[in-house]
């Protein structure tokens, strides 16, 4: 882990969110509020951090509670959805379509980045977020 060369291809470069289903959404969001002190945004909390391989460049993570009857996580059962932080997502799709992996519709442009969603060996959706400049974020 220490000093090896990633290299610059498409990779994931760290955890972009966890996203899960609650019953009460606003509920669970202030509970954890007044009791953990977690900052509430529209779309949850977002945790700031420095790059490790870019200190000058601000990161962040989100934790984002969904209404139980989301459709973000796609069909099923599913109660929670991780959020990679990625590297060159063409690259990365491409790679994954390849490989034979599942992927989930068509990179999605947004504000804050690309987004694209694949199907793990478990059957889980998973995303993958390649993240504009946190100064260029309007969430931020």
């Amino acid at each position: 882990m220490g000093g090896e060369d990633r290299g610059t291809g498409p990779r994931v470069t760290g955890l972009g969110g966890v996203f899960f289903r609650s019953a009460d959404r606003e509920a669970l969001m202030a509970w954890y509020r007044d009791h953990l002190g977690v900052d509430i945004s529209p779309f949850g909390s977002v945790f700031l951090w420095r790059e490790h391989e870019n200190p000058d460049e601000v990161g962040y993570t989100v934790w984002g509670p969904f209404p139980r009857d989301t459709a973000y996580f796609g069909p099923g059962p599913q109660s929670f959805m991780v959020n990679y932080r990625v590297r060159d997502l063409d690259g990365m799709i491409q790679r994954l379509r390849s490989a034979g992996v599942e992927v989930v519709g068509e990179i999605e442009e947004h504000p804050n980045g690309r987004f694209a969603w694949v199907v793990d060996p478990d059957g889980r959706r998973i995303e993958l977020w390649e993240p504009v400049p946190a100064a260029e974020d309007p969430y931020l």
